[in-house]
This record gives structure tokens, sequence and C-alpha cells, in this order.
């Protein structure tokens, strides 16, 4: 079996994050490799590693670290791979890894998930090889599936523990795999065909969103991937937003651009099981609004989360993920990534 994701752990003291991770790939049958190295301490090694590491094959690159959490970006820069960043809780509520992992400079994006959610980097990874992988999709699907079930079965359990005197137990009596069977039963649309539909579908919270998503859409033109530029909230507009995303099944990654509670990037993760990737946008809070919300997702339905307002880094790290199966895509990826980094 050749390794196709690389866990790099900062220091030991990880691991228990690491071990997250390593769960989630051993129940994926992801093969992977593991690293601890750390860029302040050994930053050679680090380097070594990750060319290495690309050179003979590795798909995508886990970094786990706390702190300055400056591993994620060192090994970003290395790589023309997608990096997934996770930070780690040590110190001021792990927040300064975070935003060490989100704020990257163009064109070094770090894929990142929510403090200490080494399942979720595990997860992304596989969503990540799926974009080109049917047997793995099928296996998220089933993750998802698992997920799902979790949650009706502890509705049932805590309904059958429940003894109040007032309460309505059969008030709704519905059949679980009916809501499911039966969710799409409400719209009048149909997926774009696989040859018909874009590489990626970008959706729009919001009009004022438009100057991030062009930054965006810019480098997609430059990269020649196909896109699909929509702006529709899924609060104001919930009935078209699913619609729409019935349309754009088939595409191969969603992004979400939106700011305030970011319900954008929650909305796509929840209604499709593909990368979704999310450029956080400073409208209030100096958009740490945004970025909280964005990030921090539950177990099975990780948003890849760039920094604030960083559609540019956005867009690499899409054309990263894309690379992996398409060599002209990398091409125009490559001569991008590391004529302006200067490597």
């Amino acid at each position: 079996m050749r390794a196709k994701v690389m866990i790099i752990l900062g220091s030991g003291s990880d691991l228990k994050i690491a071990e997250k991770c390593i769960d989630k790939l051993e129940e994926l049958k992801i093969p992977y490799d593991f690293k601890i190295s750390s860029a302040h301490r050994t930053h050679q090694k680090v380097k070594y590693d990750v060319i290495e590491g690309t050179r003979k094959g590795i798909e995508v690159f886990i970094a786990i670290a706390g702190l300055a959490a400056h591993l994620p970006g060192v090994i970003a820069s290395f790589t023309h791979r997608p990096v997934i960043g996770v930070p780690v809780e040590s110190k001021l509520d792990g927040l300064d890894a975070l935003y060490s992992c989100t704020q990257m400079p163009f064109p070094a994006p770090v894929a990142t998930v929510g403090i200490d959610r080494g399942d979720n980097a595990a997860i992304l990874a596989a969503q990540i090889i799926g974009t080109y992988d049917k047997d793995m999709r099928e296996k998220i699907h089933n993750l998802r599936v698992s997920y799902k079930n979790k949650v009706y079965d502890s509705e049932k359990e805590i309904l059958d523990k429940l003894n109040g005197d007032y309460i309505q137990k059969d008030f709704i009596p519905y059949d679980y795999e009916e809501i499911e069977d039966n969710d799409n039963g409400n719209f009048n649309v149909e997926p774009l065909s696989p040859e018909e539909c874009p590489d990626i579908a970008l959706i729009l919270g919001s009009n004022s969103d438009m100057t991030i998503a062009k930054k965006t859409s810019k480098l997609f033109d430059r990269m020649k991937i196909s896109y699909d530029l929509t702006v529709l909230s899924p609060i104001r507009h919930p009935k078209k937003f699913q619609e729409h995303m019935i349309k754009m099944k088939n595409a191969k990654l969603f992004i979400g651009v939106s700011g305030l509670s970011s319900q954008v990037t929650g909305s796509i993760a929840g209604s499709s099981e593909r990368v979704v990737i999310g450029v956080p946008c400073d409208i209030e809070l100096v958009g740490n609004d945004s970025l909280l919300s964005m990030v921090s997702m539950p177990t099975g339905a990780p948003v890849a989360t760039v920094g604030i307002n960083n559609g540019k880094n956005c867009a690499i790290l899409a054309g990263e993920i894309l690379a992996i199966s398409n060599k002209k895509i990398e091409k125009e990826l490559t001569r991008l990534k590391y004529k302006t980094a200067n490597l």
C-alpha cells in the first residue's frame, strides 16, 4: 500500500489528537504515514519529510500543532498538495493555534478544522481523496449515515426515558426512513450530470461578499477550473438553496463565502458529502464570528476554513485538491503557486 496521507505532529504531546485522526483513517482504510517534527526545532526535517512525501505520492498532509502552530504553514510552503491544519488547545483556549493555522498569506493556504478535531481532519482528507475516488465517496456516505442514525437512535432512547405528565411522545408520528427517502420529493429539480456540472459550486451568502468571491473566481480562470457562482442565502431562501444543492450535486467541491454566523457553509456541509471550503468574511466582530462558526463543525461535517476575507487562498486550496487527479490543473497551479512564492 502506498501512503496517501501524512500526519505530522509538532510535538509528541499532541498524540491524543492524532489518535482521533488515526482511528478515522483506519476506519476508512486510508493508508497513511506518521511523523513528529517541529517547525521551529527540526525545520530541516519538516522540509525533507514534506518534499519527499510529495515526491512519493502523498496526496494530503495533516498537520497537528498548538501554541503558535506554525507547522501547518511551514508544510504548506513546501508542497502543492492540500494541507489540513488541526489547531490544538494548549493556551488561550486554542485560539492562538487556530488563528495561526487559518491566517496564512497567499499562496500557502491551510485547510483548518476545529480545535482538537483530529477526527474531522481525517474525514476531510477522505473527502479530498473522494474527489476522484468513487469507492472513497461510498465510505464517506456510509460514515455519514452512521452519524445520522446515531441522532435518530438517541432521540428514541431519550424519549423512552422521559416520563413527564404532559409530554406528547407521538405528537408528530413519523418513520425515520421516510424522512430521508422523501426529502428530495419536494423539489422540482434534477442534478446536472457529471459532464454538465462545473468542478466547483461557489455560493455566496450575500452580494456584499462578491468582492471576496471575485478574487477567488479570477484565480479559477487562471487555473482553468470550471465553476458556478451563485448568491443564495439558506436563511432567506431555504427552498431555493436546497434546489441549488440538488442541481450542483455532482460538483467536485463546494465553496461557501459568507460573514456573520456563516450559515452558508454549515448548510452546504449538511446537504453534501463533498469537500466544503469556507471563506469567512469581515462584516461584524472583525470576522471572528464568521471564522469560529465555520471552523467549529461537528464530527462528520468538516469545513476546510481559510483566513478571513482570503478568497485567493481559497482558490489555491481548491486548485491543490483538484490537481491531485488533474495534471492540467496541477501544471497551472504549480506555475502560479511557486512563481508567486518565489521558490
